[in-house]
This record gives structure tokens, sequence and C-alpha cells, in this order.
């Protein structure tokens, strides 16, 4: 039985959704049953995929204090701003930034964000707090905890993993699903990278691990006897198939072709990148397996790819390099998910965006209408907005009194 049908569109496409998946995506079908949803002045297109980001970075805009000094390079603006951040979270914060960060991606029209998570003073149970509001949006999420040293060192490392290893072997959520998370090589050790390993194989999910985002990553797996996080990260038997390289700026071309052997994914971070000042990733072309992310920024991939096109036009990268790009997320996010998310093929994930006049007018994920003429569905977003600044200016007198230091697990610099 027909649960929904979108369309037609201005291109005379209809989307018919049975079961949660897709019936029919194409011309007007003899019977495209009930439950029809007008679209004849928009274009019915797959939903959009954030193939990394820090989904509790989302109150930051709501006012995030400054800097206590002005940081001199990549490592202070860690230090100064986002570690202190992550360590000012609580269960309450997070689920403040989960459901606005969900809401605001719907509206946006990306229905799968994959996610790298950091709270060390909030660690067991933190990716129960981020599904279940990515479940309660409506949105397709892959969560984990970037395990790390740089606050108590191996011992909470452990912690992260042990999150990891407990979420992936509890959750039964429909929406979303477990991988196994470091936050960077420069902030843990060889025995952590193994035990990541370990997990990856023993549970069958990938590592998400940032990787080369700036030059410090590299220079201090050359000083640990590697010639790069890369190959560290290999070495030491972390990097299984479908694995996501946050970032990958400072990797070679050679390095990028070996990732492309190992069958990991890379993911560009435009707009973070230029805000952090870390260069621009030529390497990555050497990739076909270079999907687009936002590193925290909003989910709003048409801004991610206006700033990838723009940055990727002043370093001569070819358009179609760049299209590629915006595409991959949904072979990355698809491999992970299990589910075909695009293109809208039958069988396939009914997850769908309808653009009109520029602007997402309708939402379905998983076969279900979650934003509809502009509105979200299955939440108040006024509600979601008005609770978002309560937490956030709570949040802010904790991070002002969370001192900037370099954690006890760094060689670092």
């Amino acid at each position: 039985m027909t649960a929904l049908a979108l369309g037609p569109d201005s291109t005379g496409a209809v989307l018919v959704v049975r079961n949660g998946s897709v019936g029919h995506f194409g011309p007007h079908p003899p019977d495209a049953g009930a439950g029809r949803v007008d679209c004849s002045d928009g274009v019915i297109i797959p939903g959009a995929v954030n193939a990394h980001t820090h989904i509790y970075s989302a109150l930051a805009p709501l006012g995030m204090p400054a800097p206590q000094r002005e940081p001199r390079n990549f490592v202070e603006i860690l230090e100064q701003v986002w570690w202190r951040l992550d360590r000012s979270i609580d269960a309450d914060s997070l689920r403040a930034s989960a459901r606005l960060y969900a809401a605001e991606a719907l509206l946006s029209g990306t229905t799968v964000l994959v996610d790298h998570h950091e709270s060390p003073n909030l660690i067991e149970g933190a990716l129960d707090v981020v599904a279940d509001a990515c479940e309660e949006i409506g949105i397709r999420a892959v969560v984990c905890y970037g395990a790390t040293e740089r606050n108590h060192g191996l011992p909470e490392a452990q912690s992260g993993l042990a999150e990891c290893r407990r979420f992936i072997v509890t959750n039964r959520r429909t929406l979303v699903r477990g991988a196994v998370g470091l936050h960077a090589s420069f902030t843990v050790s060889d025995e952590t990278i193994r035990e990541a390993g370990e997990l990856c194989r023993a549970s069958g999910a990938p590592l998400h691990v940032h990787v080369a985002e700036d030059a410090a990553d590299v220079e201090d797996a050359r000083r640990r006897g590697y010639e790069g996080p890369l190959q560290r990260l290999h070495r030491l038997r972390a990097l299984e198939p479908r694995s996501i390289l946050a970032h990958g700026v400072h990797l070679s071309e050679d390095e990028v072709r070996f990732a492309e052997q190992l069958r990991l994914w890379l993911v560009q971070n435009p707009r973070s990148n230029r805000a952090n000042r870390v260069g621009y990733p030529s390497s990555l072309r050497a990739s076909s397996h270079v999907a687009l992310g936002t590193d925290g920024y909003p989910a709003d991939m048409h801004a991610e790819a206006e700033a990838l096109r723009e940055d990727g036009a002043r370093n001569g990268e070819r358009s179609a390099v760049m299209a590629d790009r915006i595409s991959c997320g949904h072979r990355l996010a698809g491999e992970i998910l299990g589910i075909d998310l695009a293109p809208l093929a039958a069988g396939g994930a009914a997850d769908a965006v309808v653009i009109a006049a520029g602007r997402v007018r309708h939402v379905i994920v998983a076969g279900h209408l979650v934003v509809c003429d502009g509105q979200l569905l299955t939440a108040d977003i006024a509600k979601i907005r008005e609770e978002a600044a309560r937490e956030a200016a709570q949040l802010w007198e904790r991070m002002r009194s969370t001192a900037v230091r370099r954690g006890s697990g760094m060689r670092l610099l």
C-alpha cells in the first residue's frame, strides 16, 4: 500500500513511498495512491548528507565567549575555544545542542548527519543523548565518541572507546548507527589506537577520526617515528574499510591514493578549514572517495558546497571534482547505514527534499514527512530554540570558568 506520494514536481516527477522505501520515482505512475503532497513549484532531489560534523557545537552561534587571547595557531584554537567548550558540556546542554542541530539540519534539507562527539566530563551515556535527539527529530545519524587522552590520559581514552562499544552493542534505534571514534592521533597513544582498531574489527563498525587537519598532526606522528598520521593509524591496524578520515588537508597525493586503496573515506570541510586557516586540501583530488562535511558548522550543505566552489576555484580545482565531493556523501552514509541513499531508485531509502524558489519546502526521511511547507513537523522549533538559548547561557558560564590547558596525554609540540 502506498503511504505517500510526493509530486508531480516542476519536472513532472513523482516520488511514491511504500513501507519507508522508494516505490517509484519518475514520470507520473498510473496509480500514485493517496497521501499526495503538492510540490508543483519545486524539484524533488535526494536529501543531503553532512559527512563529518560536531553536533555538540550547535550552541556556539548563540553567544559563545571569545577566547581569552587571540590564538596564534590551530592548536591554540583547539585549546582556547573548542576544548574548553567540550569540557563544559553536560547532559542538558548536549540534548539542547543535538535537538537544535538536528532540527536546523532538516530545515536546510540535510537528512543524514555523521557526528563525531566529545564531552570529557560526560562520556558514559553521551551517545544516547545525541542519538535520542536525532531519532526524536527524525534525522538519520552515525554517531561515535572521539576517544582522547588530552585531559586525563589513558583512562579517558578507554572510557571513550567503552562508550562507543556500549552504544554499538545496545543501540536499537531505527535511524541511528554507531561508529568507533578517535579525536586525532596527536592526542592518543599507540595503545589507544590499537584498541580502537580491535573494537572496529570486533564490532564491524568503521573508525571516524581527524587526520592531518593541521601540520601539527603530521609533526607529532613523525616525532613518534611514523611517516605521518595516516601511516601511524595503518601500522597500528586501526583503519578498517569504510573508515572516515576527516580533513586530510596535510596528506600528500601518495597518501591520499593509499587511503583510496584501503577503501577509506576522506571528508573535506571548507568553511572550517577556512576559519581555522589550515589550508586547502588540493591532494584530495587523488581520491574518488571524498565527501563533504561541515566540522561543526550548521548542516546547510548548500552553504558548504558554495564554500567548496569558492575555495576550489581559487585553488584550480576542476568543477567535476567538486561536484563529486557533494554527491559522495550519499555513498559514504549508504555504506555505513547499509542503505541505498541516492539516486532515488526503487527499493532505496526514501530520503528526499523538495526545493522551491531556492528554499527547502518539504523533507522526507525514511518515508516520513518531517518538514512540510518549510515547517518542522516532528517537534516545536520555537521551543527547541528557546531551550537552546537557555542552555547556552548556562554553558557559557561554565566555559568562562574552564581553564585553558594542554592535556596530560599529549606529546604535541
